[in-house]
């Protein structure tokens, strides 16, 4: 497909199928990278993830999980505490609120349980769709297209869906691809994010997928 060309919806679900059972092969080590055992663990290091990078995420969630174990333990924490705790994955103190906030909505709303709806989970403080569809593929095992900066950067090069709006792109997404794979593709595109198609240096002559991308400013091989 050219990079001008108009492309019928039937015809982007037939590509996107290709590009997906093509990283498919490519990554099948592609899972999350946070490290959890528990739906609540899940949904603390999704909001510390926030414009910080999994690794660091799991290095400070490491002694986090065993300070605080239950929604309760949150809720009580000590915000100036808690501010320290998680000073190295950035904006710690609006992530003290969202953490803080979303534990007390747990007590008081959900007798200290993460609730299993999207509907439920994005009336919590600090929880948007992305962070919900998180918890919804990956605690609970639903299918769930979560729009991270990857998937925002990735679906729009590939031609598979296009706005400013993170939210856009997901209902764009969840029109082409197909839904029994939508959490397992999160992790594939994300990790294709990461490893070829990244943000300022796309590996674009050793991409899997190029022969299926339109993107326009592909990068060409070193001489």
């Amino acid at each position: 497909m050219s990079p001008g060309a108009r492309e019928s919806t039937a015809a982007k679900r037939a590509r996107a199928a290709k590009i997906i059972r093509t990283l498919e092969r490519a990554y099948p080590d592609a899972r999350i990278a946070l490290d959890f055992t528990t739906p609540l663990e899940l949904l603390v290091a999704t909001i510390l993830a926030a414009q910080c990078t999994d690794e660091r995420v799991n290095i400070v969630t490491k002694t986090l999980f065993q300070k605080y174990r239950s929604a309760q333990d949150y809720a009580a924490a000590d915000p100036a505490d808690f501010e320290q705790e998680v000073r190295s994955t950035g904006f710690y103190r609006a992530k003290t609120r969202s953490v803080i906030g979303m534990a007390r909505a747990l007590v008081e709303r959900h007798g200290g349980q993460v609730p299993r709806t999207r509907e439920e989970l994005v009336a919590l403080p600090g929880v948007g769709l992305k962070t919900a569809n998180v918890i919804l593929g990956n605690a609970f095992g639903g299918q769930a297209i979560a729009v991270d900066t990857h998937v925002f950067r990735v679906s729009q090069r590939l031609g598979l869906a296009k706005s400013d709006d993170p939210d856009e792109i997901h209902d764009q997404l969840c029109a082409v691809l197909s839904r029994p794979k939508w959490t397992q593709t999160t992790h594939l595109v994300t990790t294709h994010g990461r490893r070829t198609c990244r943000a300022r240096s796309p590996a674009c002559p050793h991409c899997a997928v190029r022969a299926l991308c339109p993107w326009p400013g592909k990068t060409k091989p070193r001489s």
